[in-house]
């Protein structure tokens, strides 16, 4: 695929314990911006999600976030975004940021990010996307998830292509290698014909 040109970013709405999550968040805010790579994420102002939409905003770049209206007040949203668009319910925040993005990355974060992310993978896995997604990892804290995925594989639930088309890693410039040269091919999810019901 070409360079991404808007990112889902899927991250904490809280900011973690140690600074380097916060130190990441803002390095990857800024070289979006000099990318010209729009940031659609949860709308958000604060923990990591605040975080890298402030870096891209600081740094001159696009923001849309994407915020249910109960989540308003509690998640704080951000009012000097780009744009914000309200909805009713987190389903259509999902498909939202989804239409808005061609590719997508995890950043640390709690149970929301790893149910949007996988939702993500899932929707790839049943071939009803072909974008790149992306694990950023810092300090290890993907590394856990990396050796479930493998272990997924091992146990016969998950597809080996599915499963390398995955990236983890380090590195923004790597990660954006990574994504403009992804190419994805897609590949049944079912693995032994007895999943499949004639």
């Amino acid at each position: 695929m070409p360079h991404p040109t808007a990112l889902c970013v899927y991250c904490g709405s809280n900011s973690g314990r140690h600074p380097e999550y916060t130190a990441m968040a803002t390095a990857l805010g800024t070289a979006m911006a000099q990318r010209n790579v729009t940031l659609v994420y949860g709308g958000g102002k604060v923990g990591l999600m605040g975080t890298v939409a402030d870096a891209v905003l600081a740094a001159g770049g696009k923001v849309i976030g994407v915020i249910p209206r109960q989540l308003v007040e509690r998640e704080v949203a951000h009012t000097g975004l780009t744009e914000l668009q309200v909805v009713e319910t987190m389903h259509q925040r999902k498909t939202r940021m989804f239409e808005l993005s061609d590719a997508f990355v995890a950043l640390p974060g709690g149970y929301g990010t790893m149910d949007e992310m996988f939702e993500m993978l899932t929707w790839a896995q049943l071939g009803l996307h072909r974008h790149p997604c992306a694990f950023y990892d810092v300090r290890g804290y993907y590394a856990p998830l990396q050796n479930m995925m493998d272990h997924m594989v091992e146990e016969g639930f998950v597809r080996r292509e599915q499963r390398d088309g995955i990236w983890f890693g380090e590195g923004i410039d790597r990660m954006f290698d990574w994504m403009s040269g992804y190419e994805h091919g897609y590949t049944s999810k079912w693995i032994d014909s007895s999943s499949v019901k004639a």
